[in-house]
């Protein structure tokens, strides 16, 4: 045996341990999924009907309408305020500048169980907020609780410091000499944003926006804690029908309709990486 095969068959015995690993605890579970989705719970036929009900059932159909509500909202508050933020970070040269780069990681610090109930005691109606409009003769009722409004606030806590953490590390690689020669030469600061800031931290924005909404289709805690009964986020349906119901193959179908709705994030991620190159330009 040649040097080189036996380098091949070494590189080869090294990879195959994992990759077993991966297709046992990753590829199995989905391909086993996507099979059981498409069979009668009886018959074990081939059959539409556990895609269909979602798609048919009013509250399945309203379920999936109000995620993808909560989800987008979600993703356009917390990018726009991201970058702004960033912005600040990067282009601001301050104290307070500094005291906030150091302190806005913090909720990323914070254990979702604990962050979730602490907004609870603050703004249900009988929360702190409540509470302090009463010594003013104020019944404050915010009325968050049980509602989309409630649960985007709470999902902004959690993504807007990821967000954050992701476009500000995009725009510390855009050189300062970059900026400093087209604002010698005449640029304004809006010429200099949308001709070189944006165009150049345009990818880690759309990275940071797939990240954004592939977390949120799926949570759980917010929604299981802040949520109403009806309608649900797709994550507590599908506990529902999994755990509630032993609708097994409805469970199925709901996962991978949920792993749609991610692949086309993925799709975006996809996409934006291989126009790096174009954007850069």
């Amino acid at each position: 045996m040649s040097k080189k095969a036996k380098q091949m068959l070494v590189a080869y015995g090294l990879v195959i341990p994992a990759f077993m690993v991966v297709m046992l605890t990753v590829a199995y579970p989905i391909v086993s999924a996507v099979i059981q989705s498409f069979q009668d719970p009886k018959t074990g036929e081939f059959t539409w009907a556990n895609y269909a009900y979602f798609f048919t059932e009013p509250v399945q159909r309203r379920n999936i309408l109000y995620t993808l509500y909560v989800v987008i909202m979600t993703v356009v508050i917390a990018i726009v305020t991201a970058y702004l933020l960033s912005l600040y970070l990067r282009f601001v040269k301050s104290k307070i500048a500094k005291t906030i780069g150091t302190l806005y990681l913090l909720p990323r610090f914070v254990p979702a169980m604990c962050a979730v109930y602490a907004m609870i005691t603050i703004i249900r109606d009988s929360g702190l907020v409540n509470r302090i409009g009463l010594l003013f003769g104020k019944d404050i009722h915010l009325g968050l609780m049980y509602h989309a409004s409630g649960i985007i606030i709470m999902n902004l806590w959690f993504n807007i410091p990821f967000a954050a953490l992701m476009i500000t590390a995009g725009l510390g690689a855009i050189p300062d000499s970059i900026i400093e020669g087209a604002r010698d030469v005449g640029a304004s600061k809006f010429k200099v944003f949308t001709s070189m800031i944006l165009p150049l931290s345009i990818k880690d924005v759309m990275i940071a926006a797939t990240f954004v909404f592939m977390s949120n289709v799926g949570s759980f805690t917010t929604p299981y804690l802040m949520g109403g009964n009806s309608p649900k986020m797709l994550g507590i349906a599908l506990f529902d029908q999994f755990n509630k119901y032993l609708a097994y193959n409805r469970s199925a179908a709901l996962s991978v309709i949920m792993f749609l709705l991610c692949s086309v994030s993925a799709g975006v991620y996809i996409y934006t990486n291989l126009k790096e190159k174009d954007w850069e330009k």
